[in-house]
């Protein structure tokens, strides 16, 4: 039997955009499920136009388990478009590419999940079709998170790729992690979500500008945006950050410090350019090859302004 996404649904009277709204592609991200299990009861009988389909969790197999991924271990953001007749994530992610394919602007809530912590950004990738990355960049700067960060649009097996590939305008938000449940972080979802909704003519309020200090930063380069890449540790065992979340950091300075479990063997991760800590591993226990962080490269942003 094919996997069905449990979903919810507000239908206005008059005839408008289908937006699509995910949360739970990993299991372990709770912000977005509380997010659009509330904005649910707040749309109801206030939408003006269109259709809001709002799916808080699309990973069930793996928010079961508590954890990122299903019991098969495959990543769903790396599965999509999937496989009707695969494993549970293979099935997950064909089922989540019907739903995309089924709207006309797309939104996909993640959080760092119970292992990382991201700053509050919204993403999308550089679409070569210009109406599509247009929108996108609108998209992304009226959902108000404090970081605007558009990346390669080649990268596959994500979410964002299926929309790419169907020319359809879609984002995707990130708001803290670490395995406890924010309610600024939900606050700022609902927030974002309205916001978006009402500047497509949605829902009938004031879209919200953006902050004065929202850093918008393009990024074209092969793998921009790959988050798991960045800062790899030479080794497994306990990890001690040595950097705060949003700080600024210059080349060469100590992201962190990996021992083993007696401290006899330590490596030092360093950052290998200036920039601001953007995502940080804090979860202790971190496995070989694993980012410690990602350094959203100064001169990256200086050639976006």
């Amino acid at each position: 039997m094919a996997i069905e996404l449990q979903s919810l649904e507000v239908v206005a009277s008059a005839p408008g955009p289908r937006v699509l709204l995910t949360g739970g592609v990993h299991g372990d991200e709770w912000e977005p499920m509380a997010a659009l299990r509330r904005l649910h009861g707040v749309l109801s009988g206030r939408l003006a136009r269109g259709r809001v389909r709002l799916i808080p969790c699309v990973n069930e197999a793996a928010f079961a388990l508590g954890a990122r991924t299903a019991h098969d271990g495959l990543d769903l953001a790396r599965t999509c478009p999937g496989n009707l007749t695969g494993s549970v994530t293979e099935q997950t992610a064909w089922a989540l590419s019907q739903q995309i394919a089924d709207c006309d602007y797309y939104c996909d809530l993640h959080t760092g999940g119970t292992r990382l912590q991201v700053w509050p950004l919204a993403g999308y990738m550089l679409h070569p079709e210009p109406r599509v990355l247009e929108a996108q960049r609108r998209m992304a700067r009226v959902f108000g998170l404090p970081l605007v960060w558009g990346t390669d649009h080649r990268l596959n097996g994500r979410s964002l790729s299926v929309a790419r590939d169907q020319q359809i305008p879609a984002i995707y938000c990130e708001y803290l992690g670490g395995g406890g449940l924010s309610e600024a972080g939900v606050q700022a979802y609902l927030r974002g979500c309205l916001n978006l909704l009402a500047d497509l003519g949605m829902v009938d309020q004031p879209v919200v500008e953006p902050p004065a200090e929202q850093r918008v930063v393009e990024d074209p380069r092969p793998s921009a945006g790959h988050m798991q890449i960045n800062h790899p540790t030479p080794m497994a065992g306990f990890f001690e950050p040595r950097v705060r979340l949003g700080e600024w950091v210059s080349r060469n300075a100590v992201l962190g410090e990996v021992c083993d479990i007696t401290g006899r063997r330590t490596e030092t991760v360093c950052a290998r350019y200036a920039g601001q800590v953007i995502v940080l591993h804090t979860y202790a226990r971190i496995e070989a090859d694993t980012s410690v962080a990602v350094v959203l490269e100064e001169k990256a942003a200086e050639a976006a302004q």
